[in-house]
């Protein structure tokens, strides 16, 4: 597993790589040079990135450096709490918000269970803020919310209702490119409202390839059984939620919608071979990265063809796959650790961590998580390089969301907006 950025490693090791050494002994028939009027050796160069650059999944090498300094001086606890996304029970905003500040949380995941109404969920949002800043934080919290469309909606009632995933799939297959901006057009629109109740991340979209009534768990949260169609689908949602300002979460890597058990029960065993799982499954992760995607959500399988025997979003060589074949460089995000199939495992967390997770969703009790990762952190067992570089992914991110939202407005008329593009979108998709 790599530690490094590979880029950036790559960068600077030629920036480093320069003549030094001095001029070779002259041969018997060669004549003496004259001498040097040279003090020393010239001195190495700097590695010369563009700080002003944009990695291939939203942030500049810049904001990445800064990231990188900023966590170098936390203690354990504060990059322990950087890697975690926590979960919480009831609408009082004062919970959360005391999470986030006394754990040095990275942020948290609103469920339908959190939710009253908007003014409670945007009071929410404020409040998760205002800890993450207390605590010494000037980048926006990671406060995300499962709003796929269609079953999958904690924002019911609240936020638009957006038609299921699957929806895209269809309108693209029956309309082309206008499908394609339709897909585009509501994945802004969504990502706009929910920024407008306080937002940062939304854990969309769904690339799943569904292989139909035999999949119990994806179904029509999946765009398409056809991983051309679901490629073109996940791609526009990426491009709408970027330009929206919204962090985006695609999932479930490397493709649930094959499983025939459900993951929120059990650990499903996924026995497609390699080329199988290439030429399906892992299509429209590939188009997610192309298309920047900022996240990837890890899944809870158990993919023969990787690393057999482990959850995906414990299995080091999943993680290496997406990051070395795949070339996804942003944040890798397990699914929520408090899912049958994640408990199957003892200390989910640590053993996430170490295969290459960057942030540890839902944990089942997030302060007895973060003082077992504190404690990892402190004794080796999670090295603080990994740590480090795992937090540093998330701080960066975070930066890019802010910058992003600073630069694209919220319109006034945000939620007619966003009912237009869902009525559009249904249009197409049925």
């Amino acid at each position: 597993m790599r530690l490094l950025h590979p880029v950036l490693a790559l960068l600077t090791v030629a920036a480093l790589v320069a003549g030094c050494g001095g001029d070779p002994a002259p041969s018997d028939s060669e004549a003496p040079s004259a001498p040097s009027t040279s003090s020393g050796p010239e001195p190495a160069e700097e590695p010369t990135t563009d700080p002003d650059t944009s990695t291939s999944w939203g942030p500049t090498e810049g904001e990445l450096d800064r990231a990188r300094e900023v966590v170098a001086g936390f203690s354990p606890a504060e990059l322990a709490g950087q890697v975690i996304v926590g979960r919480y029970d009831g609408t009082d905003p004062a919970v959360p918000a005391a999470m986030v500040r006394d754990l040095h949380l990275a942020g948290v995941c609103v469920t339908s269970g959190n939710v009253a109404d908007a003014a409670q969920v945007a009071a929410t949002t404020q409040a998760v803020e205002e800890a993450h800043a207390i605590d010494g934080r000037d980048w926006p919290a990671v406060i995300g919310v499962d709003e796929e469309g269609g079953t999958v909606s904690h924002l019911r009632g609240v936020a638009t209702e957006f038609p299921a995933f699957q929806a895209a799939g269809t309108a693209i297959a029956g309309a082309g490119r206008v499908g394609e901006r339709a897909v585009t057009q509501a994945a802004r629109a969504t990502g706009l409202e929910l920024r407008s109740l306080g937002f940062t991340w939304v854990f969309a979209p769904v690339a799943d390839v569904t292989i139909g009534a035999a999949d119990p768990t994806i179904g029509s949260r999946s765009p398409s059984s056809d991983p051309g169609l679901a490629s073109r689908a996940v791609a526009a949602a990426v491009t709408g939620y970027d330009d929206a300002g919204l962090v985006s979460t695609t999932k479930h890597f490397p493709g649930h919608g094959g499983a025939t058990a459900d993951s929120h029960e059990t650990l499903p065993v996924l026995g497609t071979s390699m080329k199988q799982l290439e030429a399906r499954d892992l299509k429209p992760f590939e188009a997610a990265v192309e298309a920047g995607a900022p996240s990837i959500m890890m899944a809870h399988l158990d993919v023969e063809a990787l690393q057999p025997g482990l959850p995906s979003s414990q299995a080091p060589d999943v993680y290496d796959y997406l990051r070395d074949d795949l070339g996804f460089e942003g944040v890798a995000i397990t699914d929520s650790l408090g899912m049958g199939a994640a408990l199957s495992e003892t200390f989910p967390a640590i053993k996430a961590l170490n295969a290459g997770a960057d942030l540890l969703l839902m944990p089942v009790d997030p302060a007895q998580t973060h003082l077992l990762v504190t404690r990892a952190i402190q004794s080796g067992e999670v090295p603080r390089e990994r740590a480090e570089e795992a937090a540093s992914r998330v701080v960066a991110l975070q930066m890019w969301q802010q910058r992003v939202a600073d630069e694209v407005a919220v319109p006034q008329d945000v939620t007619a907006r966003a009912q237009a593009a869902a009525a559009r979108l249904t249009a197409l998709g049925y």
